[in-house]
């Protein structure tokens, strides 16, 4: 069992271009499969949901860095900001304020990326292209007592035509592009394009991402309870 992990890892490594972060996705994975990716070298590792988070932080290796990347519910945050060293998924400014505001009360620094809604599907959640260029981030980041603006994410849609895929990935990278120039040149802080999963990681590299999220390319195919 041990070696298929960290042979499914070693593999990724040797293919993961230079400067690409890979962010192991542990949702319903056991703690004994963490420790295995942890094992082989990961130390990025990624929950959809916070309790999940919360629970295997508890037990799990003090050095392990957790990646929130999934809808994050205002009645969350704490938790959230308590066991995250990055949430991924903000997808309004109310929320970034709310987690702002709760990383202050607990004295830490939380790294945020803006969720992008890039996908056809309309159940994923994010701020439109359109919003994210009319938006003053420059003048947002300026009033963020402790959040630190890291870049966006994306998901693409749910589909077999890698086209569209490719499309929107390269439309999440443009959207990055012109907010960094914009509003973060001067921020060492704004380079990340989290986009990439199992199924796609080697288009959305291509199109530019710097951090994929990957889960069954790791741990094999989730067993449906």
């Amino acid at each position: 069992m041990m070696t298929r992990i960290a042979d499914n890892i070693g593999r990724l490594i040797e293919e993961l271009p230079p400067g690409v972060t890979m962010v192991a996705v542990t949702k319903t994975r056991s703690p004994e499969e963490v420790m295995e990716a942890y094992y082989a070298g990961l130390r990025i590792f990624g929950e959809n949901r916070v309790q999940e988070l919360t629970a295997k932080k508890n037990i799990l290796p003090a050095d392990i860095s957790w990646h929130l990347i999934g809808h994050l519910q205002s009645n969350k945050v704490r938790q959230a900001v308590s066991g995250a060293s990055m949430i991924e998924s903000v997808d309004s400014l109310r929320l970034l304020r709310m987690i702002d505001a709760e990383a202050l009360a607990q004295g830490k620094v939380v790294d945020c990326l803006l969720q992008i809604h890039i996908a056809s599907e309309e159940t994923k959640s994010g701020f439109t292209a359109v919003e994210a260029a009319e938006t003053d981030w420059g003048g947002i980041a300026a009033s963020l007592k402790a959040v630190r603006l890291c870049g966006v994410m994306g998901m693409a849609t749910f589909t077999d035509d890698m086209n569209q895929v490719r499309s929107e990935f390269r439309m999440l990278a443009g959207v990055f592009s012109r907010l960094q120039e914009t509003h973060f040149s001067k921020s060492g802080h704004f380079r990340e394009i989290s986009m990439g999963m199992s199924g796609d990681w080697r288009i959305a590299v291509e199109e530019g991402s710097t951090m994929i999220r990957v889960g069954t390319l790791i741990f094999g195919e989730r067993i449906k309870k």
